[in-house]
């Protein structure tokens, strides 16, 4: 294969290192890093680069081009999705045979995709948080105009978030980026997500993976309410009289705490003056975690932000320091209280889980014992505790497993 016929659209130079003249189906054992995969229509391999791992999939040149494009504009409008590297086009076996491009992703740590979720114990409500977490995503996708196409759980892969679950894009060979959506546009996205879950979701019952009680077609329904709910208070026109102007606050907190900020209002009053109206014009997610980083440089979920928050809070009034800045005591917490119980964790353990995941099942666990001691347990007992009991029989959900493991199963077709 001529060498100047392969064209590396990424930055990094050891990517002349991997073996693009051969299929990806046959890349070989130590080149790989065998996580948790989705099903895929197309070959994907988890891949060991320049320290990191990142997940290549074979797919035409066209279409690989027209995904990095679409993943990029994602990340400028600051939506969950995987982060696109590059791709590699040009591809050709040592006898001149063409194969199809690469397109390359990062992989994102502590992921993990719907079917390796349900095959791990949880609890029974997990059906019901994994779509919260998509109609979450499926709705910061259309306020953003990008029209996904072909919405479901093996198109999205899911983070730990205190308790519940976050929603990444992860593929976005259908969809397409406008300035806004039309209603159909939403409404086909939606009805396409509710049979493509309701389908997952029989699948996984026909594998013994969810319980055979478990309403998939009810499951899919209510990925259609909680979209519709959170749709309207994000977009509805909301009406009172100028004397309720108090509501226009209780507007916007409201939407804070469903972890939105509204950067602007569209505000009308009726032509007698007696009635306003007023709709949210600007709205964008992550309010929580964006206060948490401010205060405290941490960058987490916007479920484990609101619960680190609480604790914070919580420790400003235990400690009487209610009149003390707020910026001080967020230092104080994270110093004498976040960082000592997240640092307990031993090294070979820290792979199992985010740090803020760990804190958030600290302050779960101390809720346990204090319940059952009848005292409030002080946390250092508490991390103590939660290591020896709960952390170790933990799964290891960053670590790269066992190169020597068998090969993911191919999932291309």
């Amino acid at each position: 294969m001529p060498a100047q016929s392969l064209q590396i659209t990424a930055a990094d130079p050891a990517l002349l290192d991997l073996p693009w003249h051969t299929r990806l189906a046959s890349w070989p054992d130590d080149l790989l890093a065998a996580l948790p995969q989705g099903i895929s229509r197309h070959t994907v391999r988890f891949v060991r680069l320049s320290g990191r791992v990142i997940a290549v999939k074979e797919i035409t040149e066209p279409l690989a081009y027209r995904e990095y494009d679409l993943l990029r504009q994602l990340a400028r409008l600051d939506v969950p999705a995987v982060t696109a590297l590059g791709v590699i086009s040009g591809r050709a076996t040592d006898d001149g045979e063409p194969l199809e491009a690469a397109l390359l992703t990062e992989h994102l740590s502590f992921s993990l995709p719907y079917r390796a979720v349900f095959s791990r114990a949880l609890r029974p409500d997990t059906a019901t948080r994994l779509i919260d977490a998509l109609a979450v995503l499926l709705v910061r996708l259309h306020l953003a105009g990008f029209y996904w196409g072909d919405v479901s759980l093996s198109n999205t892969l899911f983070r730990r978030d205190a308790g519940g679950f976050s929603a990444y894009l992860v593929d976005a060979e259908t969809g397409e980026a406008h300035d806004t959506l039309s209603d159909g546009q939403r409404c086909y996205d939606l009805d396409v997500a509710r049979v493509n879950i309701i389908g997952e979701l029989m699948d996984l019952q026909a594998g013994e993976l969810l319980d055979a009680e478990e309403d998939a077609v009810g499951v899919g329904d209510a990925l259609v309410q909680r979209y519709g709910d959170l749709w309207a208070a994000l977009t509805e026109v909301e009406s009172f009289s100028l004397a309720e102007r108090w509501r226009v606050q209780a507007r916007i907190d409201r939407l804070n705490d469903l972890g939105f900020d509204v950067d602007e209002l569209t505000i009308n009053t009726e032509p007698d003056g007696t009635t306003v109206h007023i709709a949210p014009k600007v709205v964008d997610a992550g309010h929580h975690s964006r206060r948490l980083m401010r205060l405290t440089g941490l960058d987490v979920q916007e479920n484990q932000a609101r619960r680190l928050l609480n604790d914070l809070d919580e420790w400003r009034a235990a400690t009487g320091r209610h009149h003390d800045d707020e910026s001080f005591v967020a230092h104080d917490w994270l110093t004498d209280v976040f960082e000592p119980a997240v640092r307990a964790v031993p090294r070979e353990l820290r792979g199992k889980l985010e740090a803020a995941e760990v804190y958030h099942e600290l302050l779960e666990h101390r809720w346990f014992m204090s319940q059952a001691q009848h005292r409030d347990v002080p946390l250092p007992e508490v991390t103590a505790d939660y290591l020896t009991t709960i952390l170790p029989a933990r799964p290891d959900e960053h670590a790269v497993l066992n190169p020597t493991q068998p090969r993911p199963p191919d999932r291309s077709r």
